[in-house]
């Protein structure tokens, strides 16, 4: 018995090391956050007790700045709110959601507003009289500013609360700006900050680029005067209420991977932002029961929700820059979440119609010769479709990140399911319509005066065996291209993995999105139209599927490229009618494909197709005409004889002549020269398109 032998104790060692290594490593994102929460505690916790030093009179490092000129500026684009009568009239109370408006851009450097005649050309004079401009330069960076002509802003307004000193519902607001490139679909990301004054709609705040902090104690300094020291006053409970956050953080140990992230900002800009909310015509009471329902639904009954217009101007200094902010509507977040739960509902039910339509045509095309008359490419675009659509909607559920999120998977299971059956009929049909494109060797003819008998295959003799070393096992690319030559399946699987791949890095590039888009969906049934055309063959698509499918599917372009409030707020796109024109007449022409014929709308001399004969005259296989049994040969799949005078036929037919017309279609003659019963041939076609006797392809019948 052999002795077992030893197991080295260096795979035992490393894994020892590797493992202590990975307990006290402190380069993770754990022991990062954990340092960089420390260091913003104390930060915080340095500035809290300065600003309150302040806020008491006592000595401080902490000083207000002087009050910049920019009331002047701001009033002249947008008019701060007044107080309203509380029965007639009210502000909205939270606005947390999303507001999307329009921008006039604005140069304010002294050097472009010298040959202006702006009536507001003082006011931002005295605004930038203090500007370096080697500094607002650099500060600029690469973005172009002077494209940027709307904005889309996420809104976290939070409640106001009671405090000492302060008699105004004020409330703290946070959220971020994003500025848009038409021209690149690129975009500009600053955090916000601010204060919102529910008595009058007003809100005031800074935006900073994305990375840069924002020192809320400067906030008194850019609202009225009159509300200098109440605004200072809630900033203190704001910063406990950060602090006790950051601490609570620290001892759960979360992870917030976005204050890891390091500044990747193009700009140095910083702006003041100024935004006015119009007032509502409904009283406050009626307001706060609108509110209570949105954000705790009951079924109570409510008026319609007033539109959220916001107007509003953004000015920086140290770039020179300033945008008129109007035509802006909000949509609460609680609006909008009910927003795209209904849209995802609609959507699950379209897909499930869909693939409804699908399944019966699947049950309507069993047999190889009902597949061989539709398009391949019909399904794989559609496929494509799918694909495209399952990860748009598992992006959008993980941006969500709420209770629409769940809503959202519903569409995208289905789509991802459509996708899979759509995919492996289209790989059925590239199997059965393979044959079609074979090269097949020119079959020979039978001789004179015999007749067109199938070949009987002679039986093989085996050859002696050898006894030889077997060659060296190939490599394994040798291997995976010997499977993608031998196995048709694995070559489509493939190509349609290398076209989502693409997809997905089109999707990724917003400039090319819709043009692909467009592209897709303007070829769902031209295949088919091309192929009927080729083939002198209409399709064998039925009504239903060719409608309901078209219809359900120019759903989702009609909704994300003409609908103005769709949920992904894409602009309206006046080519989309057209293109849904142009499926709808594809429609059209598949249905008189079918009653017309393929090409019934090609002139005479580009519709001829040539078509196989199968019934071309063929000589008896008896030498006496006159003779009782008048066969043409034996058939090659019942190998039964083939009698030109059929009983069914005489009892149908009067002359002579018309009998051997008649007589003419009881058989069929293959292009490989294989004789066969016609109503046996159309059997074996239901079942195969190849030859019974010498697998070539044959034509249809």
């Amino acid at each position: 018995m052999q002795q077992q032998q030893q197991r080295s104790s260096i795979p035992s060692f490393l894994f020892i090391v590797f493992m202590i290594f990975m307990f006290t490593n402190h380069n993770g994102d754990e022991f990062r956050a954990r340092s960089h929460y420390q260091d913003t505690l104390q930060s915080m916790n340095h500035q809290l007790s300065n600003f309150t030093a302040w806020l008491n009179g006592e000595s401080s490092n902490f000083t207000m700045p002087n009050r910049p000129a920019i009331t002047p500026l701001a009033q002249s684009f947008i008019g701060f709110g007044t107080r309203q009568d509380p029965l007639r009239a009210s502000y909205f109370p939270n606005t947390t959601g999303f507001i999307r408006g329009d921008l006039d851009f604005y140069n304010i450097t002294p050097s472009n507003l010298g040959p202006t005649s702006y009536p507001w050309k003082p006011y931002a004079q005295s605004y930038m009289s203090d500007t370096n401009m080697t500094d607002l330069i650099g500060n600029l960076g690469s973005w172009n500013w002077s494209a940027v002509d709307k904005l889309s802003w996420s809104v976290i307004d939070r409640a106001p609360i009671k405090v000492d000193g302060v008699s105004d519902r004020i409330g703290m607001i946070q959220g971020r700006i994003d500025f848009s490139d038409p021209a690149s679909a690129d975009d500009m990301r600053l955090d916000f900050e601010g204060v919102h004054f529910l008595s009058n709609g007003s809100v005031y705040g800074f935006a900073e680029p994305n990375g840069r902090h924002i020192d809320i104690r400067y906030l008194p300094v850019i609202v009225p005067e009159s509300a200098q020291n109440q605004t200072a006053r809630i900033i203190k409970p704001e910063l406990l209420s950060r602090l006790t956050k950051v601490k609570e953080m620290i001892d759960a140990g979360i992870v917030d991977q976005e204050s890891l992230e390091g500044s990747d900002t193009q700009t140095g800009c910083g702006f003041l932002v100024y935004a006015q909310i119009e007032p509502s015509q409904i009283s406050e009471e009626i307001m706060r029961d609108l509110e209570d329902e949105l954000q705790k639904p009951t079924g109570k009954w409510t008026v319609d929700r007033p539109p959220l217009r916001v107007n509003g101007v953004l000015m920086s200094r140290e770039c020179g820059l300033l945008y008129r902010l109007h035509n802006a509507e909000g949509l609460r977040s609680q609006s909008f979440f009910r927003k795209v739960t209904s849209y995802a509902s609609i959507s699950a039910i379209s897909y499930l119609i869909l693939l409804t339509l699908l399944c019966r045509q699947i049950d309507r095309m069993q047999s190889p010769a009902a597949l061989s008359r539709v398009s391949m490419w019909t399904f794989l675009t559609q496929a494509m479709v799918d694909a495209v659509a399952f990860a748009g909607h598992i992006t959008f559920a993980i941006l969500a990140n709420g209770r629409p999120s769940m809503s959202l998977v519903a569409p995208a299971f289905l789509a991802i399911i459509l996708f899979a059956l759509e995919a492996q009929h289209a790989v059925l049909i590239y199997q059965v319509q393979a044959p079609e494109d074979a090269v097949s060797p020119p079959a020979r003819p039978p001789q004179n005066g015999t007749s067109a008998i199938a070949e009987v295959p002679q039986p093989q003799v085996p050859l002696p065996t050898t006894t030889t070393t077997p060659p060296a096992g190939p490599s394994f690319a040798g291997l995976v291209i010997r499977d993608l030559r031998s196995d048709p399946q694995a070559r489509i699987w493939l190509g349609m993995f290398i076209f989502s791949t693409f997809i997905i890095r089109v999707i990724m590039t917003p400039s090319l999105t819709l043009f692909f888009l467009a592209s897709i969906y303007s070829m769902f049934w031209v295949p088919q139209i091309i192929r009927s055309v080729k083939r002198g063959r209409s399709s064998s698509l039925c009504a239903e599927y060719l409608i309901g499918t078209s219809i359900c599917r120019l759903y989702f372009a009609l909704y994300f490229l003409t609908c103005p409030k769709n949920v992904l707020d894409a602009e309206a796109r006046r080519w989309a009618y057209y293109l849904c024109i142009f499926v709808l007449l594809q429609v059209v022409v598949v249905l008189l494909q079918q009653r017309l014929g393929p090409s019934f709308f090609l002139p005479k001399r580009f519709a001829t197709t040539q078509i196989y004969d199968y019934h071309p005259p063929l000589p008896l296989s008896v030498s006496d005409p006159e003779s009782p049994d008048q066969s043409l040969g034996d058939c090659s799949i019942c190998m039964e004889p083939i009698h030109v005078d059929e009983p069914k036929q005489l009892q149908q037919v009067a002359s002579g002549l018309l009998q051997k017309v008649g007589g003419r279609k009881n058989y069929s003659l293959a292009p490989c020269h294989h004789l066969f019963h016609t109503d046996c041939l159309e059997k074996w076609l239901a079942i195969k398109n190849i030859c019974p006797q010498c697998r070539r392809p044959l034509p249809p019948l």
